[in-house]
């Protein structure tokens, strides 16, 4: 899985013209589901999304403090784009984002182990394969990409050179 986290005073998702879901003071997460991802990367990105440090602390120290321990929020929505190629040509291709229902019903699980790992009232969600408007007035500016994945076909070949059997 691959996502933006972006730190930010606010954030909300509107889908025909109506108000879906609204954060304040938090992560807007834009998640995307790739080919051969399982349960396992959307776990990792979920901790992920709840730990990592992007505040500081009362003290002044720098990157010392999760969403949680601010009591933020977090509103995550789908976007298969992060996923898209643009090496050839100048359309984009998105044979990297997983489809239909297995794409949907990975995402939701992440999402839910979101929710599952912090507190359902405080995480909301966009709404899967809808045309959505996004808003958000981004706190920094901080924003990092995150990537959850299976292992690369290289990083596979490496391990196997290095194993030794017993």
């Amino acid at each position: 899985m691959k996502a933006i986290l972006q730190r930010v005073l606010s954030a909300s998702v509107t889908v025909d013209q109506e108000l879906v879901s609204s954060i304040g003071k938090g992560i807007l997460v834009l998640a995307a589901v790739a080919p051969g991802d399982t349960e396992k990367e959307a776990d990792a990105l979920a901790a992920k999304v709840l730990k990592l440090r992007l505040w500081d602390d009362d003290a002044g120290g720098r990157w010392k403090k999760n969403v949680q321990d601010i009591n933020g929020e977090v509103l995550c929505v789908s976007q298969f784009t992060l996923l898209a190629s643009t090496k050839k040509g100048s359309k984009p291709d998105f044979h990297g984002a997983m489809g239909g229902e297995e794409a949907k019903n990975l995402y939701q699980y992440f999402y839910r182990r979101v929710q599952e790992g912090y507190a359902a009232d405080k995480v909301k969600d966009g709404v899967f394969q809808a045309m959505m408007q996004v808003a958000l007035v981004n706190d920094g500016p901080v924003t990092l990409e995150v990537s959850t994945g299976p292992p690369k076909e290289k990083d596979q070949k490496k391990t196997k050179a290095t194993e030794t059997p017993n």
